[in-house]
């Protein structure tokens, strides 16, 4: 019997030396060997049974408490040996390709759960073998999103759930994820934003073509003044939102300057003003060189329609100024400097569009539709105010708006299994779009629009009746609530 206690001693004397890192699956005792490799050992007796466990509890009892170490893959899973000798599952956030670290270190807590650092410097969340967690990261975006209300901002997925952030969750990779892309859905959908992008911007041109003196100034109000309201809404709800969100993303890191977002809006606001300020001047400058037209044909100039026997209220107080007045808010400047404003927004909303995952592409189609059907309007109704008689010429500045967003969706296509919302590089160039867009629409929503229609001298609103006031205000407000609505989903 002493001699069986003895030989059983130097077994296991032998198994310690050789042997480390042992854990059990089901009723087989693995333990790595000298090669690294990991090796099944049968449990023949209850009494040797506990050799490889007490092997392993010695043999890990000196590591590093703050580290998992022997680190392998069963499938598409990766396990480790914590520092009490169990085996603990890490989660990464796709599946392992090339040769796993040997260990995870550096080992701390955030709100009771556990994570280590991998060797490029980013958390890995480690969890008890055949535990999960909620709204970890997989190879797949249904998955890794359980639980938890995600969207998508501008072609980067936010989740929110229970304890989470708008950013996400703190265990966020910042690398490419593998997503369903359905190219032909995504193909046939181009062709949908483009009829529907037209139809906004070239509805107003045929409204204000109608008959009926009454009817078409009541549907040339409620255009123009819902047009502002979405101008303003997509300004401050859409663009300096999701410009903020790329700013403040986990994988830019934490900038230094924290005004960011509101100084590139700002810069926005300045150009377009300079912009605006130099062409004034120059229109100025030429029309005090030409003769000075008649009160009739001032109004005639200023508002595109055929000759009438009473100058129209816009007109009077102007008719000594140039045949294009300035200070009239539908100004191909001021539009133009407006079309600048949608046509960088629209390009980026066909690209982030396109690079949606599957699980949110239909429900985010539906919403950019009805973005760019209403901000389509908007722009109609100021290019078909413009004055002058060259149909052509509004012609092509309305179809550059219908085109713009589908030739983003087309890009968006090229770039569909390279794209990576969570590159550096991308978010920088993404916020910086989105903040200059912000600031030429709020200069263009609130100078141009709300304030030369409402309180400035001439303004359509400023002496109209209560009735068209009321119409007028109504309209500001849904565009503002409707395109503000819009935004819970892009």
């Amino acid at each position: 019997m002493a001699k069986s206690v003895l030989l059983l001693a130097l077994l296991g004397l032998v198994h310690a030396q050789t042997y480390t890192g042992c854990h059990t699956h089901g009723s087989v005792e693995y333990c790595f060997g000298p090669d690294g490799k990991e090796t099944p050992f049968p449990t023949p007796t209850p009494a040797t049974a506990t050799v490889p466990a007490t092997t392993a509890a010695s043999a890990t009892t000196s590591a590093d408490a703050s580290a998992v170490t022997g680190c392998h893959s069963h499938g598409s899973d990766v396990f480790c040996i914590d520092g009490d000798g169990h085996e603990v599952q890490v989660i990464l956030a796709s599946t392992p390709t090339g040769e796993l670290p040997a260990q995870y270190t550096d080992c701390h807590s955030h709100s009771g759960e556990t994570f280590c650092v991998d060797p490029e410097g980013n958390d890995v969340q480690i969890v008890e073998e055949g535990s999960s967690t909620e709204g970890s990261s997989t190879s797949s975006d249904e998955s890794s999103t359980e639980g938890m209300n995600c969207h998508f901002h501008a072609g980067v997925e936010h989740c929110v759930g229970a304890g989470e952030s708008e950013s996400g969750s703190s265990t966020k990779s910042c690398g490419m994820r593998s997503r369903d892309y359905d190219v032909p859905l995504r193909i046939g959908t181009l062709f949908v934003v483009l009829v529907t992008s037209s139809i906004g911007v070239f509805l107003p041109m045929l409204l204000v073509k109608l008959p009926f003196a009454k009817v078409n100034a009541v549907v040339s109000t409620v255009i123009k003044q819902f047009g502002t309201g979405i101008i303003l809404s997509t300004a401050f709800v859409h663009l300096y939102t999701h410009a903020n969100l790329m700013f403040t993303n986990e994988c830019l890191g934490e900038l230094e300057y924290e005004a960011t977002t509101s100084a590139v809006v700002m810069a926005g606001i300045f150009l377009s003003f300079l912009f605006e300020y130099i062409g004034h001047r120059i229109m100025l400058a030429r029309g005090k060189r030409s003769p000075s037209p008649c009160p009739e044909q001032t109004s005639e100039a200023s508002t595109g329609k055929e000759p009438t026997s009473q100058p129209t209220l816009a007109a009077l107080g102007h008719h000594h100024g140039p045949p294009l007045d300035p200070t009239n808010p539908n100004t191909k400047l001021s539009v133009l400097v407006m079309e600048a404003g949608v046509i960088f927004h629209s390009i980026l909303i066909g690209l982030t569009l396109v690079v949606a995952g599957d699980s949110f592409y239909k429900t985010l189609l539906v919403v950019i539709v009805f973005h760019q059907f209403f901000e389509g309007l908007a722009l109609g109704a100021r290019i078909a105010l413009l004055p002058g008689r060259l149909l052509w010429n509004k012609a092509i500045m309305a179809g550059l708006f219908a085109v713009i967003t589908p030739v983003g969706m087309a890009i968006g296509l090229g770039v569909l299994h390279s794209f990576n919302g969570n590159e550096k590089s991308t978010l920088v160039a993404l916020g910086t779009l989105d903040a200059l867009s912000a600031g030429i629409l709020v200069w263009v929503g609130l100078v141009d629009m709300w304030a030369r229609d409402w309180v400035m001298e001439g303004g359509e609103m400023m002496n109209a009746r209560v009735g068209t006031v009321a119409v007028g205000g109504f309209s500001l407000i849904a565009g503002m609530v409707l395109m503000g609505l819009l935004g819970k989903w892009a």
